[in-house]
């Protein structure tokens, strides 16, 4: 029997796609542009599955999808939204959505979740408290984004454990926070421990607890962070430091559910879920007889990568207005960027990632009195925050990247270009050779020709220019006005 979907969106473009791929697919399809007419359908027990739209002219789906879920418990909700924000996508989870797809969407995924959900129809968990905050712990609307709040939607009323990877400063504990204060975990604790800033012989100590007299200076009893963690979440951020002696009795908890106080001997059960990260290659670092295996397979049950800021540029308006929200919510004067200060900000490379981002905005919230930030402005706080090499000096102009910047995203091209082994030997003086040729190149061509210009303006020997034009063969530039 064929199955049919009811489809429910305002725009007449995207009901008429929707139309024609899900009847080449083999389904029936029964379009609406408005909320009433969906609920009619489902009310009289039509339709196999739903795909609807979040913002419609006369109800909200997620005022219609409680209703929905308690008439037809069993009738699988797909919901699309131009409105790709974490709060979204944990929306359409908690209202009881089967899954959820932000516009614009792909159809072929489209079409492969719809066979998913109607031939493994799933009961989603009751949804969360109406009076839940709605707050935006996570920010961006990049597509980047928009696919780790889908996963973490999904993981939401799971306890599997996450293995969270990126840079550092690009948000890994404030997604292990969201992760569990919008989970099914949200009354019990969240803990965090650093392995980077604990001493490593302390480690065991800080994690399990210990007992008094277990070593020389525990004059009590110590309760560690899994115990302090009962019945929530423990986060262990750059688990890529632990010491192999931890990683053993860890993965010892994760196998049996049990552990030890050190200088104990009573078993303890646990009941923590664990959410770990790390900025680091950790099969580069199995490799190196640093990082147990069995131990990074029992942690990325659930792996999810956060992308460096540089690569979700789009978002940076976004995150701009909710730390000056924050900053202003802290007693900091109110602020605007003007459009070409946000473009500047969106073509800087931010090695610090998000973290670095928050840092300028509000340094420049403290230390500027005027309203309004302009591009000025904005460049030379960021040139301050560059090192006081020559090339890291040159300004930051709308669109265009710095010379570091440039480097750093071509050695990066080419480190990659090796997977998990190293190029060869060598590479220092292979890639200052290489710099040479277009470095003369442009400053032959800066100073028409003029050889004299140009080794000032390289602050070389005339005599060494001339040698270095010859060795490298540079076709040198010659102007037909007078230099």
């Amino acid at each position: 029997m064929t199955a049919t979907i009811l489809v429910a969106d305002d725009d007449a473009a995207i009901r008429t796609v929707l139309n024609q791929a899900l009847s080449r697919a083999g389904y029936d399809v029964r379009i609406t542009s408005n909320a009433a007419t969906l609920w009619r359908w489902v009310s009289a027990g039509e339709g196999d599955l739903v795909v609807t739209d979040v913002v419609m002219p006369d109800e909200n789906a997620f005022d219609l999808l409680p209703r929905i879920k308690k008439a037809r418990p069993d009738l699988p909700v797909l919901v699309m939204s131009a409105q790709n924000t974490f709060m979204t996508a944990i929306k359409a989870s908690e209202k009881g959505a089967y899954d959820y797809l932000p516009k614009p969407f792909d159809l072929t995924e489209l079409i492969a979740i719809i066979g998913r959900a109607l031939s493994e129809p799933k009961k989603r968990p009751a949804r969360l408290d109406d009076d839940m905050q709605d707050g935006m712990p996570l920010v961006g609307r990049s597509a980047a984004m928009q696919e780790i709040y889908r996963v973490l939607a999904r993981l939401m009323q799971t306890d599997l454990t996450l293995m969270i990877t990126g840079e550092s400063g690009t948000g890994k504990e404030l997604v292990a926070k969201a992760l569990h204060d919008y989970g099914k975990r949200r009354n019990g604790p969240f803990v965090a421990i650093n392995m980077a800033a604990i001493p490593r012989d302390l480690i065991e100590s800080e994690l399990f607890g210990h007992e008094k007299g277990a070593f020389t200076g525990a004059q009590t009893r110590s309760t560690g962070r899994f115990e302090q963690a009962e019945g929530g979440t423990l986060f262990l951020d750059e688990i890529g430091d632990m010491p192999m002696d931890a990683q053993t009795r860890l993965l010892r908890v994760l196998q049996q559910g049990e552990y030890t106080t050190v200088g104990g001997r009573t078993p303890i059960r646990t009941d923590v879920r664990i959410v770990a990260a790390t900025n680091k290659d950790l099969k580069q670092s199995i490799n190196q007889g640093l990082f147990r295996e069995d131990l990074y397979y029992r942690l990325n049950v659930v792996p999810l990568r956060l992308p460096p800021l540089r690569d979700r540029a789009e978002d940076i308006p976004d995150l701009v207005r909710h730390f000056i929200q924050q900053g202003e919510k802290e007693g900091l004067d109110a602020k605007r960027f003007d459009q070409e200060a946000l473009e500047v900000m969106k073509s800087y490379a931010w090695p610090g990632n998000v973290r670095e981002l928050e840092n300028v905005v509000r340094r420049l919230m403290a230390l500027y009195p005027q309203d309004v930030i302009a591009r000025e402005v904005v460049e030379q706080e960021l040139r301050a925050d560059i090192s006081d090499s020559p090339i890291a000096k040159v300004g930051v102009a709308s669109g265009t990247m710095t010379i570091s910047q440039a480097v750093e995203e071509n050695m990066r091209t080419y480190f990659a270009s090796f997977g998990e082994a190293l190029p060869p030997s060598g590479l220092y003086d292979r890639v200052l050779t290489e710099m040479e040729y277009p470095l003369i190149l442009a400053a032959l061509t800066a100073t028409r020709g003029n050889q004299i210009k140009a080794a000032d303006l390289l602050g070389l020997n005339r005599n060494t220019l001339r040698k270095k034009i010859r060795e490298l063969g540079v076709s040198v530039y010659r102007s037909s006005r007078s230099a």
